[in-house]
């Protein structure tokens, strides 16, 4: 990628972000389609410059295919824990893609936003089970969609997280 390039994927990186379509909303998905990687990490910590490779090698691969959503705010970036040394990472498609697993999600899911550092998900995981708890159900897995990559963190003064709970 020559230097013009970079410069102009980075002023487009990620969309800018509204919590509002997100927070505290229960979502149906019937056969929602994903392709899906899994990456190594150090005790839940993921190495940021080996995750931005996986994942722009995704988005790639599924823009070449046609599958990424007209509207990138509806595009998803799930991260779901499954070891300390190993998260499964899925991007939202709308068809599926050549040399990817592809998946699908279906069932209800519960989405709240937070706002803070990524080192805080375990609360936010036990203050999403705390929300639905009082409302009587029970989380089976949990997603983390990330809004923004670091550097647009820093540009929207937000650390957006959208957590999704699996219910049973």
């Amino acid at each position: 990628m020559d230097n013009n390039t970079n410069t102009a994927a980075q002023q487009e990186c990620c969309p800018q972000f509204h919590p509002e379509k997100w927070d505290q909303k229960i979502l149906l998905w019937d056969k929602k389609p994903f392709v899906k990687i899994s990456a190594f990490t150090f005790f839940h910590i993921p190495f940021v410059g080996m995750l931005n490779k996986k994942i722009f090698k995704m988005w790639n691969a599924a823009s070449s295919a046609g599958a990424v959503a007209s509207n990138r705010e509806d595009v998803l970036v799930l991260f779901r824990d499954v070891s300390p040394f190993r998260t499964e990472i899925y991007l939202s498609v709308t068809a599926p893609v050549a040399g990817y697993e592809n998946v699908t999600f279906s069932g209800t899911f519960a989405a709240l936003v937070f706002d803070g550092p990524y080192k805080a998900i375990p609360s936010y995981i036990k203050h999403m089970e705390g929300a639905l708890a009082e409302s009587g159900k029970k989380a089976k897995s949990y997603f983390v969609h990330c809004a923004y990559c670091p550097d647009c963190a820093k540009k929207f003064g937000h650390n957006y997280m959208v957590l999704f709970a699996e219910l049973q």
